[in-house]
């Protein structure tokens, strides 16, 4: 007699994995989402540099500009859940975003100096979705990896960048950045590719840069379940206003 009865307890468990198992690919494979970069800019294509028509103010970019509302920067980070054979995208984004240029006449052109922004890191909120799992709960290690009590912002700075002349003329242009990443109290050389475009009276900036958090001196968060690729991606989406 005990052994149909260890049989079917045998069946049952099988069964219950089974179950499991597939609960869980429900939840983290196909019902997972991730908003599209801020690097990707929504300004509408660039203007002809040739172009007579100028928008109104567009020859006005001289003088020192700020972050405004509307500004945010965020990272993209590759996750792998358990038994998962594609990764997940984590994101986060803060919309507490400060920093200033100045632009200037000079031989060649206009130029930006000064540039430096910074974002507060304490402020970081998860925006993908994987259904059945509060992503949310990922900010909390995020933040403890970041050491953020310790060291709230990143800050990127870059000492000047020639302006092509159509941004006076409401094109759109990509620009590339050397200047200097600071995250957890380490200073790095950064390169920042940027779509910049002047709306009106204000510059939007959309871009990004990449670089390895262990560079950094972050270890990448340990999670039961999850594993934590290094490579980071941060983007942002600038809208500076003259001050």
């Amino acid at each position: 007699m005990k052994r149909p009865i260890v049989l079917a307890v045998g069946v049952a468990a099988i069964v219950l994995v089974a179950a499991l198992g597939g609960a869980y690919v429900y939840f983290f494979s196909g019902l997972r989402t991730a908003p599209k970069s801020l690097a990707a800019s929504t300004a509408s294509p660039a203007a002809s540099a040739s172009s007579s028509a100028a928008p109104a103010g567009a020859a006005n970019l001289v003088g020192s500009w700020t972050v405004g509302t509307g500004s945010q920067a965020g990272y993209r980070v590759k996750e792998q859940f358990a038994g998962q054979s594609s990764k997940h995208e984590a994101v986060a984004r803060t919309p507490s975003v400060s920093g200033n240029l100045a632009i200037q006449q000079a031989a060649g052109g206009l130029q930006a100096k000064g540039i430096k922004f910074t974002a507060q890191l304490a402020n970081l909120q998860s925006v993908d979705q994987v259904a059945g799992f509060n992503v949310t709960q990922r900010d909390r290690i995020v933040s403890r990896a970041l050491s953020v009590s310790q060291y709230p912002d990143a800050t990127f700075e870059a000492q000047s960048i020639n302006l092509p002349a159509s941004i006076q003329s409401g094109g759109t242009e990509t620009l590339t950045i050397p200047g200097q990443l600071t995250i957890h109290g380490v200073t790095k050389p950064a390169q920042v590719t940027a779509q910049v475009k002047l709306n009106g009276s204000q510059v939007q900036a959309n871009g990004s840069t990449a670089f390895n958090m262990t560079d950094f001196g972050i270890s990448p968060p340990q999670v039961p379940i999850t594993t934590v690729d290094p490579a980071v991606t941060l983007d942002f989406q600038l809208i500076l206003t003259k001050a």
